[in-house]
């Protein structure tokens, strides 16, 4: 059996002006790295802003298990399995962290037949995003840094910074640092802290930003400190924006490449939903609505992290209004759900699957809730017995949700056919969708709906640090309350205990800490044990992938 890799390896790709003919997109609308990847122009983007848009289909899933559930192969082999009907679609994707290609996860550009390709350059540096992201987040603390070094000015306390530095690797020997030692010409002794590329507004920003001007405008309002009288410190007060925007000009252009079957893909931004809003960018999710019938994109991790922040923030903020969401599940993650260990997920076992296929239920529900029809991909392995399929198919339908089977993993878009057909008779039926709170709700009130509404919590409780910042953001300014809430969670459960699995209902949800993020526009509440910055697990996924002397990569999955 072929690994990932090596199918990837193996794929007959066109060259990228020929995906992007096919669009409409000329050659001097493109800006190629290689054969293979391309970024769209701005020129280009600008001409199609006036075109009508076509359906938008959301990818999501239920809560991620040791089992796995395949909600980017989901998403590819779906685009593919469209165009296998007859549809036009485009997908639109997140680029892979390194963080969790190097770590636990691998790769995350689809797998088996239906991946995006190239596979190890999408994974690896890509068009060189993140790196961008990355640059222009610490030029940022830099320039605060140099800022205090030089005689303080604007009366910055040192200890009360809030911008961290990062880097798109799991490190958590850095998580808590001291910088500035070794003398007077090092700077100034303080605390500082890092988190993960994927995790910091600047990468927020570059995936809501609609344009070059709004881009640096939200780069301008990122809160970096406060003074000692307690006023705030922006990133425009430090007149960071300009030189931020430079690094980021090229990184805000989506990328253009393609699947397995040559099906266009815009694979562009990053956030992780678990710490950020998990979603591509605004730019790549447009422009795909402006050059198909149908957009296929997804949001990380379960639908109680991903999903709610696609609809409640990448939605609300960009005017989007998805016409079908796609769920994605198999038997054997609702079975550990359900209280089966890993090594016996693979036998029959019909009460551990009523047991878990709450949480299957639980984001049915929560999904219905925005007024969107819902389709039930469930990826279908050769150890599910038709009594299990039964009663998912049974559950699905009680619940007012259509199930499709997927077999794309193994057969490509043609394992998909039926998954595409039921998504465009989804897609034809009324489509209400609406935010799960208004814009006039308190942060609280924001943030309690979420609990309640969403992962099942009867209350919500405060730690101090959360309650005065909740009142200085306030404070701040009326508009920051109207922001939305962008909900930091254990992506493991619907609750903020990653070993509760199922569906957890009557606990008490705890909001430790919350963050503004005024160029991005919104609050971020950080909930449970949920850290920033990841480290690496005992064997990391690094110490197998190698190159070869020819150039080769191996072990990428």
């Amino acid at each position: 059996m072929l690994t990932d890799i090596e199918i990837a390896q193996g794929a007959q790709m066109k060259p990228i002006t020929e995906i992007a003919a096919n669009l409409g997109i000329a050659d001097d609308d493109l800006e190629l790295y290689g054969r293979y990847k391309a970024k769209v122009t701005e020129d280009f983007i600008r001409r199609t802003s006036t075109k009508p848009d076509g359906k938008l289909v959301l990818v999501t899933a239920i809560n991620p298990t040791p089992a796995g559930e395949g909600k980017t192969t989901t998403s590819v082999g779906l685009g593919m399995a469209m165009n296998k009907i007859g549809k036009n679609a485009i997908i639109a994707l997140r680029e892979p962290s390194l963080g969790p290609v190097f770590g636990v996860k691998g790769g995350a550009a689809g797998g088996g037949y239906a991946q995006v390709v190239p596979m190890e350059d999408i994974n690896l540096h890509f068009t060189g995003d993140f790196h961008a992201i990355t640059a222009a987040n610490n030029l940022l603390c830099a320039i605060l840094d140099n800022h205090l070094q030089q005689g303080n000015e604007l009366g910055i306390d040192p200890r009360r910074v809030v911008i961290l530095r990062c880097t798109d690797t799991n490190d958590r020997a850095l998580r808590n640092c001291v910088i500035g030692m070794g003398g007077k010409l090092s700077g100034v002794v303080r605390e500082d802290h890092f988190q993960i590329t994927v995790a910091t507004e600047v990468m927020a920003i570059l995936c809501l930003a609609d344009s070059l001007a709004d881009l640096k405008e939200r780069l301008g309002s990122i809160l970096v400190a406060y003074k000692y009288d307690g006023s705030p410190v922006y990133a425009r007060d430090l007149n960071a924006q300009g030189s931020m925007t430079a690094l980021l000009k090229d990184a805000l252009k989506p990328n253009l490449v393609q699947t397995l079957e040559n099906t266009p893909a815009l694979v562009h931004g990053g956030p992780f939903a678990n710490i950020a809003h998990g979603c591509n960018s605004v730019r790549a999710t447009k422009l795909a609505l402006k050059l198909s019938d149908y957009t296929i994109t997804e949001a990380g991790f379960g639908a109680d992290l991903g999903a709610e922040k696609f609809l409640d923030i990448k939605c609300r903020k960009a005017g989007l209004k998805p016409s079908a969401i796609v769920l994605v599940a198999t038997i054997r993650a609702l079975k550990y759900n359900g209280g089966v260990p890993k090594t016996e997920l693979k036998t029959e076992n019909l009460d551990a699957l009523k047991r878990g296929a709450v949480n299957l239920e639980a984001h049915i529900d929560n999904l219905t809730k925005y007024g969107v029809p819902v389709v039930v991909a469930l990826n279908r392995f050769d150890t599910d017995t038709d009594a299990e399929l039964e009663y998912v198919k049974q559950l699905c339908e009680s619940r007012g949700a259509d199930m499709a089977l997927s077999e794309v993993f193994a057969k490509g878009g043609e394992g998909g056919r039926e998954l595409a057909e039921k998504v465009v008779a989804a897609c034809e039926k009324e489509s209400n969708f609406a935010p799960i709170y208004a814009d006039d709700l308190s942060i609280k009130e924001k943030i309690e709906t979420i609990a309640r509404e969403i992962y099942g919590a009867a209350n919500v409780v405060y730690e101090a640090a959360a309650e005065k910042a909740i009142a200085e953001i306030t404070a701040l300014d009326p508009k920051y309350a109207t922001f939305p809430v962008c909900m930091a969670k254990t992506q493991y459960s619907l609750s903020d205990d990653p070993s509760k699995l199922g569906r957890p209902t009557g606990y008490t949800l705890t909001v430790r800490e919350v963050r503004l993020s005024a160029g991005a526009q919104f609050i971020v509440a950080l909930t449970g044990s949920i850290l920033t910055m990841p480290g690496l697990p005992k064997s990391p996924a690094a110490y197998n992938i190698d190159v070869d002397d020819e150039g080769k990569i191996t072990g990428l999955f």
